[in-house]
């Protein structure tokens, strides 16, 4: 979004900037001055009058117009308005020699025409130029130009980008379980469709999940009732092997109603969020797993210092213990590690099984989703282990990323943000 707005920013201040320099430029051309060849001979026959008084009176002086001296001014010399007078004055009829000299502190220039006696008329030459200074006073014209144009562009492109930042906004506002917060439908007419429509979202969005949830509650709980009339059913059949068969595949289709009402629960979930010590936790989990004869596959040892993060305790209990059980169940081993630095918390949980093809890996965390469908007699679990620790972890503000270890194994790795003291 910051590119769009200084992009359209950039555009309207050289856009200002061009058309401003254009019509400086057209203006410049317009009003500048005529040249100085043009403009020397009114002044050469002005002078030439100047130089007859003066001739026949030397005592003669015309304060602010003329004075005799004896000898020319110093200064810079101006050749060519020098050569511009002289053939001036030739042209009138009073060839005379001529210097223009150029004095500091002053920006007229100053002609000294020689006399036939002896001594020179001195006169100031109207100053038809540019002020002293000119590329200064241009300068800060365009600095002018600049500034204020940045300041416009800069103002309506935040103004023409605001819907589109609000779009931004409200899609990173987003929360795990896919709520929207309600937008303030005011301001301007754009500002105020963007609002209405995003609201709309959201109490679709909204709508749509909760249907989902429901769905599946109510699938999961009605469930139970024809199961438990199956499971009444089975016990009467004679064959041991065939009822043993039954039982099993009820006990799974019991399995998979928990865990897609749990799934729901924990999306619905709100408890309490407290401040955790995330080691504590993990030890608590390998000593429940322990207690379940996983003791000699478990390896963790618990940071000196206490590392804390915010999040509701049971429910993150449960989101970590399914991620070292699934490294305990599927990867024979799970090697715990907590580190920590000075923003984020990161536990990683690697394993010392086959591992998990590179082209599923971005379907780990899909609910039912096996690896090996064939291993799903040997190995229990309904596939919905990491989609709930997934939807946890996310809740409260974490991220989980699953990858192969470059040797053997996965890679479980979850990060949270620390807790403020």
């Amino acid at each position: 979004m910051n590119s769009l707005r200084n992009r359209i920013a950039a555009l309207l201040i050289a856009s200002i900037i061009a058309v401003i320099a254009l019509a400086t430029v057209v203006a410049d051309r317009t009003l500048r001055p005529p040249p100085p060849d043009a403009t020397i001979e009114p002044l050469a026959r002005s002078l030439a009058f100047a130089v007859t008084m003066a001739e026949r009176d030397p005592t003669l002086q015309q304060p602010g117009y003329f004075r005799i001296e004896q000898r020319p001014p110093t200064g810079d010399p101006d050749g060519m308005l020098s050569e511009f007078l002289e053939k001036a004055l030739t042209r009138v009829g009073e060839p005379r020699a001529a210097i223009v000299v150029r004095m500091p502190g002053n920006p007229a220039p100053v002609a000294a025409i020689a006399l036939e006696k002896g001594g020179w008329l001195v006169a100031e030459i109207p100053h038809m130029g540019p002020p002293p200074g000119g590329w200064k006073v241009f300068g800060m014209w365009i600095g002018l130009i600049i500034l204020g144009s940045a300041a416009v562009s800069i103002f309506a492109a935040s103004k023409i980008t605001r819907p589109l930042d609000m779009l931004e906004n409200a899609a990173a506002s987003i929360g795990p379980d896919g709520s929207l917060p309600r937008l303030p439908e005011t301001g301007p007419g754009e500002i105020r469709a963007t609002a209405r429509a995003l609201n709309e979202l959201a109490a679709r969005l909204k709508a749509a999940m909760e249907s989902r949830m429901r769905l599946v509650a109510a699938a999961g709980h009605d469930l139970r009732t024809p199961m438990t009339r199956m499971r009444l059913r089975a016990e009467f059949i004679e064959n041991d092997e065939e009822r043993a068969k039954w039982l099993a595949d009820l006990e799974e289709l019991d399995a998979i109603a928990d865990s897609a009402i749990m799934l729901v629960r924990e999306e619905v979930n709100q408890d309490t969020v407290k401040t955790i010590d995330i080691g504590a936790l993990l030890r608590e989990i390998v000593r429940d797993l322990s207690d379940l004869g996983h003791a000699g596959a478990l390896d963790f040892m618990e940071p000196e210092a206490t590392m804390t993060i915010r999040a509701a305790p049971l429910a993150l209990k449960r989101a970590m213990r399914n991620l070292v059980l699934n490294a305990v169940t599927h990867g024979k081993k799970a090697h715990i590690d907590l580190t920590e630095d000075e923003s984020e918390i990161v536990v990683t949980i690697r394993d010392e099984g086959p591992g998990i093809p590179q082209e599923l890996i971005g379907r780990v965390f899909e609910p039912f989703f096996r690896v090996d469908l064939a291993r799903r007699k040997s190995i229990p679990g309904v596939g919905l282990g990491l989609a709930i620790a997934k939807e946890i972890i996310e809740r409260f503000g974490g991220t989980i990323t699953i990858a192969n270890h470059r040797k053997q194994g996965l890679i479980q790795t979850v990060i949270f943000a620390r807790a403020a003291p």
